[in-house]
């Protein structure tokens, strides 16, 4: 057993690992809206790419879970959460007031809907999520995890480390039940005004837990464990094949058919299969090249807005090109939304993302000091 390293280090291939999600995104919206055929292998498996979201969350909850689980006091809380609203709300505030203003399909948006997209709780609103802005029903669902840290901090946190790995487990365990409470399988029903409940955040605990079990091992890794997590076309392969195997029609529905219980908890299930094997071998036992090389760090750096502007800039790309939704050219419609992400995404994170993470930090520096100094 290595010894336990409780100092967090930072690990350059899960900023790699970012870039490879955030494009594993871009390419299963490029393919529903060129609608590749999902019966075939690849339509099938690139139609489970969305399984780089949780990715996403796994990778949020292992950086999060392993630097503030032991955050006991208002001051540490207050900081974390004043850092994650830095971190995200200004690139987020722009793309969705853009998507409103720019787009046409937006031009029909109720007032509800807007207020909803602009305070990330369009999950919990009938109808909530808008043209241009529907992929961000995931970034509601992180968030939703970034408030509940604290409070996981506060009590989670604070018991012994094998009570905690049985605790996460357990909870995990029990968000599965979640898609078959009544009030669940109610909806979605927009004329009675009943959101989809069945992607409220406690039903992808599973994903979450990922992160926080291997942050529970971080530093803690037996020799053995490395070795085995170090075999990544193993784990690649195994993610692949979680992938297809979803993808299949007698496995679930595919497109936006909405999954009985039993589907979409199997929809979970092989998503934590995949976010396991592709974050935990990186999170664990690091040193990929490949992942920590400079393309893909600042693709890394740029993966959240990548992620934010992505589906927006789809839909300019069918225009640009002369097609109609759905009627094929994979290629070139991904060619053109890459062409007009990037670097609307490079663009983001150096004049939003950086000063907002600058302005807050300073702010919150400039606190502690005020708090620190004698009166």
């Amino acid at each position: 057993m290595s010894a336990p390293s409780y100092k967090p280090r930072h690990l350059p291939g899960l900023e790699g690992l970012r870039a490879v999600a955030a494009l594993g995104v871009v390419l299963t919206h490029v393919a529903f809206q060129t609608g590749l055929d999902p019966r075939s292998v690849a339509g099938s498996l690139l139609a489970r790419f969305d399984f780089f979201v949780p990715v996403f969350f796994a990778l949020s909850a292992f950086l999060l879970w392993r630097n503030h689980h032991d955050d006991h006091d208002s001051a540490t809380i207050g900081r974390y959460l004043l850092n994650r609203a830095g971190r995200i709300m200004p690139a987020y505030l722009a793309c969705v007031v853009a998507v409103i203003l720019l787009l046409p399909e937006a031009a029909r948006l109720s007032g509800g809907q807007i207020l909803a997209n602009l305070t990330l709780t369009q999950i919990y609103v009938a109808d909530g999520l808008a043209p241009g802005l529907t992929h961000l029903w995931s970034l509601s669902v992180e968030v939703a995890f970034y408030l509940a840290l604290p409070l996981l901090a506060l009590t989670v946190g604070r018991l012994p480390r094998r009570l905690r790995i049985l605790v996460i487990l357990g909870l995990a365990v029990l968000s599965l039940g979640w898609a078959w409470l009544p009030f669940v399988t109610a909806g979605p029903d927009v004329a009675a005004g009943i959101p989809n409940r069945q992607i409220w955040p406690v039903a992808y605990a599973p994903w979450f837990a990922v992160g926080m079990l291997a942050a529970e091992f971080s530093g803690r890794t037996p020799a053995w464990a490395r070795r085995v997590l170090g075999v990544r076309w193993v784990w690649w392969w195994l993610a692949l094949a979680a992938a297809w195997v979803a993808g299949q029609e007698w496995f679930g529905p595919v497109g936006l058919t909405h999954p009985e219980p039993g589907e979409f908890v199997r929809r979970v299930l092989a998503g934590t299969v995949f976010a396991f094997a592709v974050v935990v071998p990186e999170a664990l036992a690091p040193g990929s090249r490949w992942l920590s090389s400079p393309v893909m760090q600042s693709l890394g750096r740029w993966s959240y807005s990548i992620f934010l502007w992505h589906v927006a800039m789809l839909s300019l790309a069918f225009p640009l090109l002369g097609l109609n939704y759905f009627s094929g050219g994979f290629w070139p419609v991904l060619a053109v939304t890459l062409a007009l992400t990037l670097p609307a995404a490079a663009a983001s994170y150096v004049f939003l993302e950086e000063p907002g993470t600058r302005l807050v930090r300073a702010a919150t520096r400039r606190r502690a000091r005020a708090a620190e100094s004698p009166a």
